[in-house]
Parts: structure tokens; sequence; C-alpha cells
């Protein structure tokens, strides 16, 4: 599977799990949310699409340097990143093993005067009882 240049998936018939095609929906909506983000107006209310994807009580999100935040400080570090730079991604692989789904990318970001930094991810994605999104693990690989 790859992405076309709008970094939308090309082959989604190719993945097979539910919760798999659920975090193929989710960078969907960070991509879309990120491009609404440059917009004239746009505010945290902008997230509410992704929010509908996640248990927002229960969601923790774990990243760079075992950073660990919720869904409200998440938000907003979302919020700081989506409008200040351009983002796209390759995809490389994506795996379901009962609730947790494994994605790899290549990501492309790109902040408004500044260069293109390009690193390789693997997010784990956890579903919990609701079936909704309640934890991200993020790994990344930088030059």
């Amino acid at each position: 599977m790859e992405t076309n240049a709008t970094g939308t998936w090309t082959d989604r018939a190719a993945v097979t799990g539910e919760y798999a095609l659920r975090v193929l929906d989710y960078t969907d909506c960070i991509k879309r949310t990120v491009e609404k983000a440059k917009e004239p107006g746009f505010n945290e209310s902008g997230w509410d699409d992704l929010a509908a994807m996640l248990d927002t009580a229960s969601f923790r999100r774990v990243g760079n340097d075992k950073a660990d935040m919720n869904w409200d400080v998440y938000r907003g570090l979302l919020m700081q990143w989506a409008t200040t730079t351009d983002f796209w991604a390759e995809f490389r692989r994506i795996s379901q093993v009962g609730d947790r789904v494994y994605l790899e990318l290549t990501e492309h970001n790109t902040p408004r005067g500044g260069a293109e930094s390009v690193v390789n991810s693997c997010t784990v994605y956890q579903f919990g009882a609701a079936e909704k999104l309640v934890h991200l693990d993020i790994y990344l690989q930088h030059d």
C-alpha cells in the first residue's frame, strides 16, 4: 500500500482488521485537520472529528522522551503543530493484533520558514472496551 500525492491511502482494500481501518481513518483525519488549521478562524473545535474517535476521558499519548499527556494537552500540542507546519506521510506497513494496531510511516514535517524534517515512525494505537482509541505510543527514528 502506498500514499498518493495527497498522502491518502491508495489500497485500503488490502488492509484487514476493524481497528487497522480505524487507524487509517484517524491518520486521514489528522491530515485533513492539519490542512484546515491553516485557514483563518481555525480553533480547538477543529479537532472535534478526531476527538470523536477517542475515549477522551481516558486517552493517553506517550511520545518523544516518554512525554505522557491526556487529550486536552495533546489537542494543544496538535493545535500548535498543525497551525505552523505542513505535514504528509508515506505509508510503510500496518498490523493489527487484538486491540492494538502498529502503524509505520515515514513522516515529512516542514515548519513555516524552516527546512523539512523526515522521520520514520512506529505508532502503537490501543483501543478500549468502547472500541475507541485510548492510548498512543509513538516511536521515532531521526537522522
